[in-house]
C-alpha cells in the first residue's frame, strides 16, 4: 500500500446552471487543483490545509476522505492529513469544489492502493461536497466536467451524463474575477428556479450541439434573476467572443474567445475591478500523479 496519494483535477466554466432544473452543462479548462493525501495511524482524525487558500474550510477534505475511507471498509485503520493546493479562485463560479473533491477522492484512492472507476469516483465526491454543504445540487455537471474535460452535458438529478463534446476549436477562455466571493451555499435557489423552463429549453440546445449560443443566454439568464451586471458578458460578446456568460452562481464571467480576439476581449474588460485570468480548454482526464 502507498500510504501517500497525489492527484490532479482540473476547473470547468458554466455552460448550462443546473441549480434552476436540475439539468446543466459544462465546458473543463486548465486551471488546476492538485491534492496530496497522507495515511495516518490515527483512525478517524483527518486533518488539512489549503495551501493556496488558508483560511478556507478543510470540510469538503474531510467528508472526501472520510466517505473513501468508509467505502473501502477501513474507517477504523486510518486517518489522513491533505494537502491542496489551486490556481482555481475559490467561490467565484469556477468549480473549485467540484475539482477539490476530484483530486482529494483521486489521491485518497490512491493513498490505498485501491482502483475505482471514474464514476464512482465522481458520485463519492458529489456526495460529500453536499454533506459539505458546498453545493446546492451536487454539481454532477461540474464534477463531470473537472474530471473529463471538454464539454459534458448532464442530468444531475438523475446522475447521467447525456453527451460529450469535443470542441476542434483551439479557443482561449477568458475569465473575468471580481475581487468578491459568492459561496454557492448562500445561493437564493427559489430566484434561480423562477426560470427552470427557460434554462431546461437553454439545456436542449445544448445537448443538440448548439452548446455556445446556450452558454451566452444562460449567463443572460442568471445574471438577470441573481443581480449581476450582464455588460461584462456583453462587452467580451462585442470584442469578438463566440460565447460569454456568468460561471455558476457568479460572480465570474467566462468568456470563449478565438486566439485573434484575446487582446480586445481583454482591452474590453479592463475598465472592471478585478482579475483577468486566460485559461484553454481542458480535455485531459483527472489523474493520479
Amino acid at each position: 500500500m502507498a500510504l501517500v496519494g497525489r492527484a490532479i483535477a482540473y476547473g470547468a466554466v458554466t455552460i448550462i446552471n443546473a441549480i434552476s432544473c436540475g439539468l446543466g452543462a459544462a465546458l473543463g479548462i486548465n486551471l488546476k487543483t492538485e491534492a496530496r493525501v497522507k495515511l495516518t495511524n490515527e483512525p478517524g482524525r483527518i486533518m488539512g490545509r489549503i495551501l493556496s487558500d488558508p483560511s478556507e474550510s478543510i470540510i469538503l477534505i474531510e467528508k472526501v476522505v472520510r466517505r473513501f475511507l468508509k467505502y473501502f471498509g477501513v474507517e477504523d485503520q486510518y486517518g489522513a492529513y491533505v494537502e491542496t493546493d489551486s490556481n482555481i479562485p475559490i467561490a467565484r463560479g469556477l468549480k473549485s469544489s467540484s475539482a477539490a473533491a476530484n483530486a482529494i477522492a483521486l489521491a485518497t484512492v490512491s493513498a490505498l492502493g485501491e482502483e475505482v472507476d471514474d464514476l464512482t469516483i465522481i458520485n463519492i465526491g458529489v456526495e460529500a461536497s453536499i454533506e459539505a454543504g458546498v453545493t446546492v445540487t451536487g454539481a454532477f455537471d461540474d464534477a463531470c466536467a473537472s474530471y473529463f474535460g471538454n464539454i459534458v452535458v448532464t442530468d444531475n438529478i438523475e446522475r447521467k451524463i447525456l453527451r460529450i463534446f469535443q470542441p476542434e476549436e483551439d479557443y482561449a477562455v477568458l475569465i473575468y474575477v471580481p475581487p468578491r466571493k459568492a459561496y454557492t451555499a448562500k445561493s437564493d435557489v427559489n430566484r434561480m428556479k423562477i426560470i427552470s423552463r427557460e434554462i431546461k429549453a437553454l439545456h436542449g440546445m445544448a445537448l443538440s450541439g448548439d452548446y455556445w449560443r446556450a452558454m451566452t443566454l444562460n449567463g443572460l439568464a442568471y445574471s438577470a434573476v441573481l443581480g449581476y451586471d450582464p455588460n461584462v458578458a456583453i462587452d467580451a460578446l462585442s470584442s469578438g467572443a463566440i460565447a460569454a456568460g456568468l460561471s455558476g452562481k457568479g460572480p465570474a464571467v467566462a468568456a470563449v474567445v478565438p486566439r485573434d480576439k484575446v487582446e480586445s476581449a481583454r482591452r474590453a474588460w479592463s475598465k472592471y475591478d478585478g482579475e483577468v485570468i486566460e485559461a484553454v480548454i481542458n480535455r485531459e482526464k483527472a489523474h493520479p500523479l
